[in-house]
């Protein structure tokens, strides 16, 4: 079936709600693990099949909320000193101009502006896990930035958006559960403050515990080591706000570690 028939097949298509993601998106050499591609592509099987994907990424930071291009335009690559076939991969989505009408429909108003930057390509917060879930690249895709690192203000972005969730639309918010740089550990080593603090969001998690999660720089053991800065696990107060009436069905479907990382990512609905 051309891309085409099937675009038109699938608008004729009964629309299942969609649930929301955090995943972890880990780095470039993602591709290269043994383990976490296939765990990528196992979750994306299990889930109904989108009709846009609608990506926030740690890796953009714009205010005030700006839409990414609309059409495929290159990847931005949004890092330093790998191997350069790391800088050779494509992921030429289909744009997503209606999925844009529809962002600006459900977040401008009157002091809330939102801005377009028609040639920003997805960066590798989105493009590094939909090349391992959706690989044909057959899915319109869209990045918004974050506006601001404040979760309450984040979970009111993702409450807004969360009716294209009904339209069969996937919303991601793409991180990593701790990150900071200086655990690291090439030989996998996990130490103490990345364990023990995902260990405490798991719990959170399940507890559905908003306040915990919402001040979790103060409430989080080493809240503040495993995020010396809050942009990775910022995004998922944009996934908790657009599933906040699901919040019960919250669930991991991957976690454990990557270089001394916690990889753990959610699924909500």
């Amino acid at each position: 079936m051309s891309v085409a028939a099937r675009a038109v097949a699938e608008e004729r298509a009964p629309r299942e709600r969609m649930p929301a993601l955090y995943l972890s998106h880990g780095a470039p050499p993602l591709a290269g693990d043994p383990v976490w591609p296939g765990q990528l592509a196992a979750w994306s099987a299990d889930l109904p099949r989108p009709t846009a994907i609608l990506v926030v990424s740690a890796h953009w930071e714009e205010a005030p909320l700006a839409l990414g291009a609309v059409r495929t335009v290159p990847l931005v690559y949004d890092f330093w000193g790998f191997p350069e076939h790391y800088y050779q991969v494509r992921y030429e989505a289909p744009g997503a101009p209606a999925l844009a009408e529809s962002v600006r429909k459900l977040l401008r108003a009157p002091g809330t502006p939102v801005q377009d930057i028609p040639d920003r390509g997805l960066d590798h917060g989105a493009y590094v896990p939909l090349v391992e879930m959706f690989p044909e690249a057959d899915i319109p895709v869209l990045q918004i930035s974050m506006p601001t690192l404040d979760p309450v203000a984040l979970m009111e972005i993702g409450r807004k958006l969360a009716p294209l969730r009904d339209e069969g639309v996937l919303i991601v918010g793409s991180g990593f559960f701790t990150h900071n740089l200086r655990a690291l550990s090439p030989e996998g080593h996990v130490s103490s403050v990345m364990a023990e603090f995902d260990d405490w969001g798991r719990r959170a998690l399940d507890a559905q515990d908003l306040d915990a999660l919402l001040d979790f720089e103060n409430k989080a053991p080493a809240g503040r080591l495993a995020h010396p800065r809050t942009e990775h696990f910022a995004p998922l107060f944009v996934t908790l706000g657009a599933a906040h009436d699901e919040l019960s069905t919250q669930r991991t479907v991957i976690d454990g570690f990557w270089l001394g990382l916690a990889k753990r990512s959610v699924q909500l609905g």
